[in-house]
């Protein structure tokens, strides 16, 4: 399948549109998706029209309408569509964090401890966290892997938390008789 190279901005719209359509299952209003990313509304119905052109965004007419990302908007995101989200438990500031699971926790510099950090690919908005907030991702569903930090930074466009990690663990394997 050919890749749609979307500008910058027609990529964040379409995000928002994903994220907000994941959480409510729904038709998206232009108005929050106008919201989430910081634009006005007619600059939504403007690139709707485009990404609705392109077919990676339906609209839905009526009161209760709005938009609806089509399965070709995930392709173009490269966001894989899974059945049952192998969804990784998030807690922020102690409290599990719902409709956000983390999609993908990538280590960098594990040479150096001390400046260890944890990227986290989450399914769902980055806006609510900030930084120096306590974050706590996993236990992942195979290594049973929990990593804990404070926010670093983030990555609104992509959906990435930055951590400082404090703590990692993953239980040791218990031997199967």
């Amino acid at each position: 399948m050919s890749s749609i190279e979307l500008t910058t901005s027609q990529r964040k719209i379409l995000r928002a549109l994903v994220n907000l359509h994941g959480e409510t299952e729904s038709a998206v209003k232009g108005e929050a998706i106008a919201e989430e990313v910081g634009r006005n509304p007619g600059t939504i119905r403007n690139q709707m029209q485009s990404l609705k052109a392109l077919k990676l965004v339906e609209g839905v007419p009526g009161p209760k309408g709005g938009y609806k990302p089509t399965a070709a908007a995930f392709d173009t995101l490269d966001i894989q569509q899974m059945d049952e989200p192998a969804s990784v438990p998030l807690t922020h500031e102690g409290e599990r964090v719902e409709g956000v699971n983390v999609e993908e926790i990538r280590l960098s510099s594990v040479h150096h401890p001390d400046l260890c950090r944890a990227e986290l690919q989450l399914r769902g908005s980055v806006k609510r966290f900030h930084e120096g907030d306590r974050i706590s991702a996993g236990p992942t569903p195979l290594s049973k892997l929990v990593v804990d930090g404070t926010v670093d930074g983030k990555d609104t466009t992509t959906n990435v938390l930055v951590l400082k990690i404090e703590g990692m663990e993953a239980p040791a394997e218990t031997p199967k008789h």
